[in-house]
C-alpha cells in the first residue's frame, strides 16, 4: 500500500471527524446534540454516529430463509467488509438496503432519520446511498470523461443536456475524481477500450460523482490483476471517513489489505451475522472454519 494514499485515507477520516464534532456543537451551542435537533425532512441525521441500521431483518422467497432476523450497524466513515459463503444472504442484504427486495419483517435505517423501508429504490439512491455490482456498467462509446460528466447530479432534462455547459467548479471536480480513480491519463480514452478494473474504477467514479454518503460495493475486485487489487484497496482506504463503505468480498486477501489488522468484518451465514470481529479474529473462529474458511 503506497503510504501517501494511506496517509490521505487517514487524513479525510480525520477532517470528517472534525467537522462532525464542530457540526454537533454549532447546533447546540456546544452540548449534546442528541436532543431537540430539528431533523430536516428526507436528509439523514448522522449525528448519532450509525450510517446503516439493520434490525431483525427477515427475507424468505418460497419458504427459503435468504435472511433469518439480520442485525447490523455500520458507524459514519466505516469501512467495513461482509464475508460468507455463497447463499449467506449477502446480496440480498444490499438489495434490501437499496430498495430492491422488500423484507418480511424487521427494520432498516440510515442514519437515525430515514426508514429505507418507506421509500423506493430512486428515492434511497437520492438520499445518499450508491450501490456498486459486479459486473461494471458504464457508457462504453463514450469517453471515461464523459461517463463521469453525464453522473454529475445536476439537471437531467433534454433542455439542460442540450445547452450547458460545465462550470470551473465542475471541471475541477472531474479532475479531481480522474486522479482519484487513477484515470486521469486516460480521461478521452473511450469506456470500452478500459481493462476490466480500469471499468470498475470508472463506475465507481461515476458512483461517487453523485457524492453517496453510503456506498455498497459487490465484489470489488473480481476479475482484477493483482496490481488493480491492489490499486483498489488503496482508493477504497482513501475514502474512508469521507464515505461510509461496505464491501462484500471473497478475496481474503483484499479484504486483509482493507482491514489492516484493525477494522471490524462481518461474517454472514445462512442470512444471519455468524461472527463479527477483527479479520485475525473471525479466521480463528471455529464456526466460521467450519462453514467457510475450511480446514
Amino acid at each position: 500500500m503506497t503510504p501517501d494514499l494511506m496517509e490521505q485515507g487517514a487524513q479525510r477520516r480525520a477532517a470528517y471527524e472534525a467537522r462532525q464534532q464542530a457540526s454537533a456543537a454549532t447546533e447546540s451551542g456546544g452540548r449534546s446534540a442528541a436532543y431537540g435537533r430539528i431533523a430536516r425532512v428526507g436528509v439523514p441525521d448522522f449525528t448519532q454516529g450509525v450510517a446503516l441500521y439493520l434490525d431483525d431483518i427477515t427475507v424468505s422467497f418460497d419458504g427459503f430463509r435468504a435472511l433469518n432476523k439480520l442485525s447490523l450497524a455500520v458507524n459514519v466513515g466505516e469501512l467495513r467488509c461482509i464475508i460468507g459463503p455463497n447463499g449467506a444472504g449477502k446480496t440480498t442484504m444490499m438489495d434490501c438496503i437499496t430498495g430492491k427486495t422488500r423484507p418480511d419483517s424487521g427494520q432498516a435505517f440510515f442514519g437515525s432519520t430515514i426508514d429505507l423501508l418507506r421509500l423506493n429504490e430512486p428515492q434511497i439512491a437520492q438520499v445518499g446511498i450508491g450501490r456498486k455490482f459486479q459486473k461494471p456498467t458504464v457508457y462504453e462509446e463514450l469517453s471515461v470523461f464523459e461517463n463521469l460528466e453525464l453522473a454529475l447530479a445536476a439537471d437531467r432534462r433534454v433542455r439542460a443536456s442540450l445547452f450547458s455547459r460545465l462550470s470551473g467548479a465542475q471541471l475541477d471536480r472531474i479532475g479531481e475524481m480522474l486522479a482519484t480513480i487513477h484515470l486521469k491519463a486516460d480521461a478521452q480514452r473511450q469506456a470500452g477500450l478500459l481493462s476490466h478494473g480500469q471499468k470498475q474504477w470508472l463506475e465507481i467514479g461515476m458512483l461517487l460523482m453523485q457524492d453517496p454518503k453510503l456506498l455498497l460495493l459487490d465484489e470489488p475486485v473480481a476479475g482484477m490483476t493483482d496490481e488493480e487489487t491492489e490499486r483498489t484497496a488503496e482508493l477504497f482506504l482513501s475514502l474512508e471517513g469521507k464515505h461510509s463503505l461496505v464491501v462484500v468480498e471473497h478475496d481474503m486477501k483484499f479484504v486483509d489489505q482493507l482491514t489492516e489488522g484493525r477494522k471490524k468484518v462481518t461474517v454472514l451465514h445462512e442470512g444471519s451475522v455468524l461472527a463479527e470481529g477483527l479479520l485475525a479474529e473471525v479466521q480463528n473462529n471455529e464456526k466460521v472454519v467450519e462453514v467457510y474458511l475450511g480446514r
